[in-house]
């Protein structure tokens, strides 16, 4: 999605990614206004435009609006960009705004970060097969700064903090260049769903607030 000047001038741009693993498909009200509707575990919506402001928030299961699964406010700086991550686990759940700023990029390379939302796993390492640690102990909620690397196809490996056990081998993971991304771990560690990986396109690579 891409926004003409004229639309960038004090707003914020948010998607919501549903990081629940035990709760159904989610709708997500924006003070009384629908901002998503059913979406999926896994699920991200598309980035959205919002006014700058502070917003009461309301999520329900999908298809109900009788008692809201979490109820809170979050509050949008002008000139922006969001993911607002539903996480923890059912009836614990609580929305973390992950700011995506503008890191300032070296010519040729590509952004990347971590971001730890599976509710049953320990701090981490991300780490690839040569032992190179990118990111050291994230706890659940943690966001890390972006980092950056040269564009290629790599393998990356989530450890437990400060030991070589693996708890999750990703291969194949294509970053291409002058791009931001976003490596969220979500799902339970030995449980169901499992713990996995999502690696979106982030919002600043071509959204200019």
């Amino acid at each position: 999605m891409f926004f003409t000047q004229e639309m960038l001038n004090n707003n914020s741009y948010i998607r919501i990614l549903h990081a629940v693993p035990n709760a159904p498909a989610l709708d997500v009200y924006a003070n009384g206004t629908p901002i998503a509707r059913n979406l999926s575990y896994r699920g991200f919506t598309e980035y959205m435009t919002l006014a700058a402001g502070t917003y009461n928030i309301e999520i329900y299961a999908a298809g109900r609006r009788d008692t809201p699964i979490l109820r809170t406010s979050i509050t949008l700086p002008g000139r922006s960009i969001f993911t607002i991550a539903a996480a923890g686990r059912s009836p614990n759940i609580s929305l973390l705004p992950i700011a995506e700023p503008r890191a300032m990029m070296p010519p040729g390379m590509v952004m990347i970060r971590f971001s730890h939302l599976s509710p049953n796993t320990p701090g981490v390492d991300i780490a690839l097969p040569d032992g190179t640690i990118l990111f050291r102990d994230v706890r659940f909620g943690e966001t890390t700064q972006y980092i950056p690397v040269v564009p290629s196809t790599y393998r990356l490996q989530i450890r437990t903090t400060g030991t070589n056990r693996v708890i999750l081998d990703v291969p194949n993971i294509n970053l291409a260049a002058n791009r931001y991304y976003t490596v969220y771990a979500i799902g339970l560690q030995g449980g169901q769903p499992p713990l996995q990986v999502l690696i979106p396109l982030d919002g600043q690579s071509y959204i200019n607030p």
